[in-house]
C-alpha cells in the first residue's frame, strides 16, 4: 500500500499488495539488515504518522476519514461532482468526528456529569458548543462548495481539455523525434510539471524518457494521452477530472521544449508568455517537424513525433490541412496563436473564478462566526434567549440601515454563481455595445470595448440586463446585402448562385454548406436588393477570424459578378439646360 501526499488537499492512494502483519518479526539475514521491502513500508507508516500519533482520537479520526476517502474514489469516481466535494470537506468532516469521539468519550468517563462539578458541566458544554460550530462550519464549506462547482464543470471542461491537449502537441513536436522503438516503448509523454497534478499520473517512467525527454525524473507528474482522449469521448465529466485539470491549467502556462538557443535544441523548456513569443515558436517547431526547406508539414513529417491516431486527431485543428494532407506555415503558426491566447483566457478566467470563491468564503465565513458566538454563548449558559433577542433585534436593525447593500450582496452572488453568463475572455454585447470580459469580482466586472476602454458594471445593475455572449453560442450565421441590375437575365441570376453555392462547398473550413440567397425587394424598377445568408463553422468569439471570412467572401463576389458580366446601372435621368447671361449653360 503505497499513499503518495503532496502540498494541495489531494491523497491518493494505490494498492499493490496486502501488506503483512506487523507483529510478525522477520528473521535477519547474515548482515543483521532489515529487508528492504519492510523498510519502505516502514517509511510509509511513518510518513501518514502512525507510529507516532498526536492523540489517539486523532489518529482515529484519521483513519476513519481516510478510509473513506479511498472508498469513495474507489466505488464514486465516475459521479460527477464527488470528489470534488469529498476532498474539499475531508479536513472539515475530520474535525467534526475527532471532536464527536473526544465528547463520546468524555461521557463515558463522566456518564453523570450534570451532578458532578460546575467546572465538568461547563467543559461538557464547551466540548458541544465547539461541535456545532465545526458542524456549522462544515455546512458553510458545503454551500461554498456548492456554489463554486456550479459552473466549474459545465462550463471549463471542455475548454480545459482542448487546452491540455493542445499543450500536448505543442510538447510532442517541439522535441527530438522517436524512433521505432521509442514509439512502442513510449506509451505517456510527459507534459509540462504542475505541482498540483494528482500523484497517480506520475509513474515511474522516467527512465524510459530520458532518451527523448528531458522531463524532471524527481516529483514530475504527467497526463496520459490516452486519459485525455477517454476525457474527450466521455459524455458526464468526472470530479476528479475537473479538479485535476483545474490545477494543472491555473498553475502553469503554455509551454514547449524549444530553447532560444538551436544548439542547446530540446533541453531546456521556454514558456509563452506573449503572441511574439507564440509566433518564433511557431517557427522554430516549424523547421523542427518539416523537411529542411520545407513550406509544409506532411504525415510522414509528424509520424517522426507522434502515432498515427494522434495525427489524425490533430489535422482538423490546421486550415486546410484536412483537403490538401499538408499543414502550411501560416495555419501552423495561426494555431499555435489561438492554442496560446486560449490558454491565457481560461487561466485568467480560472484565476479570476478562485478570486470570487476566495471572496465568498469570507463573506460566509463572517456570518458563520457571528452565527457560532450566538449558538455556543446559548449552549454555554452565558446568555439567555432574551439577551440574545435583544441583540439580535439590533442587528437586524443594522441590517435594515444596509438593506440596499445586504440585496446589491445578494443580487451579485445570485449573478456570479448561479447565472454566470460568461467568462473572463467572452465576448458578449451587453446594451448594444460589443466588449470582452476583462474581469469578474463579485460585485462588479470590468469589460474591454473594441477601442480598449474600461467599462465597470456593477453586477447588481448587469442581472437585469440582456447579455449576448458569442463564446457560448452554436455556429453563427453572417449576411451579405448587394445590389444588381433588374434587367439582369435569370439565367445570370441562377449561375450566380451556383457559383456562392461551389465557393462556399471549396470552404467546408469556413462556411456551412447550408446558405440561401434571396431576392429582397425591387426598388424604383431598376435594382434588385439581394442577401446572401451564410452560416460560419465557428461562433463569433475570434471577431478577426469571423471579419476575414467575411471579406474573403465579399471579394469572392465581386469576382463572380465580374465573370458573370453582373452589374448595376442607374435609369436614365432627365436634364434640362438653359442659356446663361454669360453663354455658359445652367441648369434651372
Amino acid at each position: 500500500m503505497e499513499v503518495q501526499n503532496s502540498k494541495t488537499d489531494h491523497v491518493v492512494v494505490t494498492i499493490d499488495q496486502p501488506i503483512p502483519k506487523l507483529n510478525q518479526t522477520p528473521q535477519a539475514d547474515s548482515n543483521n539488515q532489515i529487508p528492504q521491502s519492510l523498510q519502505s513500508k516502514t517509511r510509509t507508516l511513518r510518513s501518514l504518522n502512525f507510529s507516532k500519533p498526536r492523540s489517539r482520537f486523532e489518529a482515529i479520526s484519521g483513519w476513519v476519514v481516510g478510509f473513506i476517502v479511498f472508498l469513495i474514489e474507489r466505488n464514486f469516481m465516475l459521479r460527477e461532482k464527488v470528489l470534488y466535494f469529498v476532498f474539499g470537506l475531508r479536513k472539515s468532516f475530520q474535525n467534526c468526528a475527532w471532536l464527536a469521539l473526544v465528547l463520546v468519550a468524555w461521557m463515558i468517563m463522566f456518564p453523570h456529569v450534570d451532578k458532578q462539578s460546575k467546572v465538568l458541566k461547563k467543559v461538557f458544554r464547551a466540548l458541544i458548543a465547539v461541535l456545532i460550530g465545526a458542524t456549522i462550519w462544515l455546512l458553510k464549506i458545503v454551500f461554498v462548495k456548492v456554489l463554486a462547482s456550479s459552473f466549474h464543470v459545465a462550463t471549463f471542461f471542455d475548454r480545459m481539455k482542448e487546452s491540455v491537449f493542445h499543450h500536448f502537441i505543442l510538447d510532442a513536436l517541439s522535441g527530438p523525434p522517436l524512433d521505432d522503438g521509442e514509439r512502442e516503448v513510449l506509451p505517456r509523454r510527459c507534459l509540462q510539471p504542475s505541482k498540483t497534478l494528482p500523484a497517480r499520473l506520475r509513474g515511474d517512467h522516467s527512465k524510459r524518457l530520458t532518451k527523448s525527454r528531458s522531463c524532471k525524473q524527481d516529483g514530475s507528474r504527467r497526463i496520459d494521452m490516452e486519459k485525455l482522449k477517454r476525457l474527450s469521448m466521455a459524455s458526464r465529466a468526472t470530479a476528479w477530472s475537473v479538479k485535476r485539470l483545474v490545477s494543472y491549467v491555473r498553475s502553469s502556462g503554455l509551454s514547449t521544449m524549444i530553447s532560444s538557443s538551436m544548439d542547446n535544441f530540446g533541453n531546456t523548456e521556454s514558456e509563452i508568455t506573449s503572441e511574439w513569443e507564440a509566433r518564433n515558436s511557431a517557427q522554430r517547431i516549424f523547421k523542427n517537424v518539416a523537411k529542411p526547406g520545407a513550406k509544409y508539414i506532411e504525415e510522414e513529417d509528424l509520424l517522426r513525433f507522434l502515432k498515427t491516431d494522434e495525427i489524425h486527431t490533430i489535422f482538423p485543428l490546421f486550415e486546410g490541412a484536412i483537403e490538401t494532407g499538408k499543414i502550411t506555415k501560416s495555419s501552423f503558426r495561426n494555431w499555435v496563436v489561438y492554442a496560446y491566447i486560449e490558454r491565457r483566457a481560461l487561466a485568467h478566467s480560472l484565476n479570476d473564478t478562485k478570486t470570487a470563491v476566495h471572496q465568498l468564503h469570507k463573506l460566509a465565513s463572517a456570518i458563520v462566526i457571528v452565527i457560532t458566538t450566538i449558538v455556543s454563548l446559548l449552549v454555554m449558559g452565558l446568555a439567555t434567549t432574551k439577551v440574545i433577542f435583544v441583540v439580535t433585534s439590533q442587528l437586524l436593525l443594522v441590517g435594515f440601515m444596509f438593506q440596499n447593500m445586504c440585496k446589491t450582496m445578494f443580487e451579485s452572488i445570485i449573478f456570479v454563481f448561479v447565472m454566470h453568463p460568461f467568462d473572463v475572455g467572452d465576448r458578449c454585447v451587453v446594451d448594444g455595445v460589443q466588449m470582452i470580459v476583462e474581469e469578474m469580482n463579485i460585485l462588479s466586472t470590468v469589460f474591454l470595448r473594441y477601442d480598449n476602454e474600461k467599462i465597470y458594471y456593477p453586477n447588481a445593475v448587469l442581472l437585469t440586463k440582456p447579455i449576448s455572449n458569442f463564446r457560448r453560442s452554436p455556429d453563427m450565421a453572417d449576411s451579405v446585402d448587394f445590389t444588381i441590375d433588374v434587367s439582369t437575365p435569370v439565367d445570370d441570376v441562377s449561375a450566380l448562385k451556383k457559383a456562392i453555392q461551389s465557393y462556399i462547398e471549396s470552404k467546408p473550413k469556413y462556411w456551412n454548406p447550408k446558405h440561401s440567397v434571396i431576392v429582397k425587394d425591387i426598388v424604383n424598377m431598376d435594382k434588385m436588393k439581394m442577401l446572401l445568408c451564410v452560416q460560419h463553422t465557428m461562433n463569433h468569439q475570434n471577431y478577426g477570424e469571423k471579419s476575414a471570412r467575411r471579406s474573403e467572401l465579399v471579394f469572392e463576389l465581386k469576382k463572380i459578378f465580374q465573370n458573370l458580366g453582373i452589374k448595376y446601372h442607374l435609369l436614365p435621368q432627365e436634364v434640362n439646360l438653359t442659356q446663361s447671361f454669360n453663354g455658359l449653360p445652367t441648369m434651372p
